[in-house]
This record gives structure tokens, C-alpha cells and sequence, in this order.
């Protein structure tokens, strides 16, 4: 079980034998496929406890990755203890205090927390990986193109019950693919969302970071300007590309911020369509009406637009 790998591999950290009481408290948080616990012994600060399964190939890049970016000075928790055999980490706990939580204050109020967020990817551009670092495979073409048939397959078919054959080998789909898929210089997240950045200390630190590969960086920052769980207006959208001005002294060119967005909306469609119709997992529900309406305001003027419309709107309805 993968609590009692937990429990164990604490028992040898802490060096404590059978009879000193540890508690574990589940988090429950994203759908990564692993098992998460605040693990609590009396008169010493909490830690995580992280198991993971071996089906997920980028879970096993946790451990190496996080002591990467903790090298390039990036805010990522420490690793304590770490366990391979049992598929096991220890790591430092940040709190429970996601960018998501402050969605409802003004902007004003949430602008340092994504100027720290963005300084954190920023800090990725520069990053240079050792030889030995083993990442995920960088985003090329096929990947594209497996995000947008997981689209189709989970919110198209599995969630809406619509035929999704006519998007499979959709022409403009296909060209977005290749546009994407012509460059991957750029460390990316890949996840780059208010649930996976945590806030202590008015700074940000990122979490959920496993699937580190290369790609274009602009699909972090469309990750994070276009979330479905925070819904900005267009106001704080420019508001966020003016901060990261700032800090690249760049500003990613509309075209290309469109199409990551686009990508990244439907690849965050298909996984919240799998979430509820084939984990059971209803928490997710009412953010697909949000991401649809988002696609369909990125995707204006865009011949993309008559092709994915019909099923956006049957998504934004299913509210």
C-alpha cells in the first residue's frame, strides 16, 4: 500500500522505530496518479510524502528534477529522503496555499504572486541540464497531436457523446501541430497552472513539475494567462504579458501565444473530460464550460474557430 511505503521510508528517515506515533494526512490535489500525504510527528516540523506508480513515466523524473531546478535556484521544495525501490519522496512542505486561492481578489493584490511566478519560468530559459538528466520526451509533433486526439477521444466522444471522427484528421489541426512541433528549444513545466503553484512568503514555488521537457515557452505562459480555474478577464491577461514583458524584456508573438493556447485549452478539455466521465471525478465538471468559452475567445478569426465551435458550445451548455 502505498501509505505504508510512506510510513516506512519516514520510520527510516526520522530514525524512529515502530512505537513512535506519525500521522498522515491525505492531500488531495491534481491527477497526476500519485499518492500525496502531510506527514506529521509531534515536535517536528511536517514534511510530504509522495508514492508514486510505475505507469506513469514522468513520475519517476520527480526526484532528479526537483534537485535540478532546486541547483538553478528556482522554488522548488527540497527533497529530504528519497526511496527508488518504493517509489518514495520525502520533501519539504510548502503549505496549502495555491495561487488559486487568491482568484477572487483584485488584481492589484495578485500582481507580485504572478511577477514570482514568472520570474521562476524565466529562470528556466537560462537553465542548462546536465548530461545525466534524464527528461520526458521533448514536445514535437506527435506529442501535438496525442494532446489534441486525447481532446477528442475525452471531452469530444467520452464526455459531450459527439462523433469526434471528423477531427481526427482535421487539416488545420494537423497544421497546428506542425507549427508547434518546428521548435522545442525551451525548458517547459508543462503544467503551469494556479494549482501547482503554491505561495509562502509572498514568493511562489512550483510544484507538479515531473514532466519538465522541452517545448516552446510560450505554452507555459499561456498555461498560466489562459487557466480555466482562475478565468482572468482580458484586462488581467494583458496585465500578466505586461509583467512578463518586464521581466523577459520580451513579449511572445500573438500568433504563436495563440496557438500554445490553443493547444493548452484543449489539452486541459480532455483531461478534465476524463476526470469526470472516467475517473469519477466531478470537482472538474464545471471548469469545462470555462475552458471551452476561453478556446472559443482565443480561437476568433481563426479558421480553427468553424472547425472546433460546434462541440465548444455544446461543452459551454453542458454547465
Amino acid at each position: 500500500m502505498p501509505t505504508e511505503a510512506i510510513l516506512a521510508c519516514t520510520r527510516l528517515h526520522l530514525e524512529i522505530d515502530p512505537t513512535v506515533s506519525v500521522s498522515m494526512t491525505p492531500i488531495k490535489k491534481g491527477a497526476s496518479g500519485r499518492t500525496i500525504v502531510r506527514v506529521i510527528r509531534e515536535g517536528q516540523a511536517p514534511f510530504i510524502g509522495v508514492h508514486w506508480k510505475p505507469e506513469r513515466p514522468d513520475n519517476e523524473n520527480f526526484v532528479a528534477v526537483a534537485r535540478f531546478l532546486k541547483k538553478c535556484r528556482i522554488n522548488v521544495p527540497e527533497i529530504f529522503y528519497e526511496n527508488r525501490n518504493k517509489r518514495v519522496a520525502l520533501v519539504e512542505d510548502l503549505g496549502d496555499t495555491d495561487l488559486l486561492s487568491f482568484k477572487d481578489r483584485p488584481f492589484s493584490e495578485r500582481a507580485g504572486f504572478y511577477r514570482s511566478a514568472l520570474e521562476q519560468i524565466d529562470k528556466l530559459f537560462y537553465a542548462k541540464t546536465p548530461k545525466e538528466l534524464e527528461l520526458m520526451p521533448p514536445f514535437d509533433e506527435a506529442l501535438y497531436r496525442w494532446e489534441q486526439e486525447y481532446f477528442i477521444e475525452h471531452l469530444v466522444e467520452d464526455y459531450l457523446g459527439m462523433d469526434g471522427a471528423t477531427l481526427k484528421n482535421n487539416a488545420a489541426l494537423r497544421a497546428l501541430a506542425s507549427r508547434l512541433g518546428a521548435s522545442a528549444k525551451h525548458l517547459v513545466h508543462r503544467d503551469f497552472q494556479s494549482q501547482n503553484i503554491l505561495i509562502r512568503n509572498d514568493e511562489c514555488w512550483l510544484i507538479d513539475f515531473q514532466g519538465l521537457r522541452r517545448g516552446r515557452q510560450e505554452y507555459d505562459l499561456a498555461s498560466l494567462i489562459y487557466d480555466p480555474y482562475m478565468d482572468h478577464s482580458a484586462e488581467d491577461r494583458e496585465k500578466i504579458l505586461d509583467i512578463w514583458e518586464q521581466i523577459s524584456e520580451d513579449r511572445p508573438a500573438e500568433s504563436m501565444l495563440r496557438d500554445c493556447a490553443t493547444q493548452r485549452l484543449m489539452q486541459a478539455l480532455g483531461a478534465y473530460g476524463n476526470l469526470v466521465e472516467n475517473k469519477g471525478d466531478d470537482w472538474y465538471a464545471p471548469h469545462i464550460p470555462t475552458a471551452a468559452r476561453l478556446l472559443i475567445e482565443v480561437l476568433e478569426d481563426s479558421p480553427l474557430h468553424a472547425v472546433l465551435a460546434p462541440y465548444l458550445n455544446q461543452a459551454i451548455k453542458s454547465r
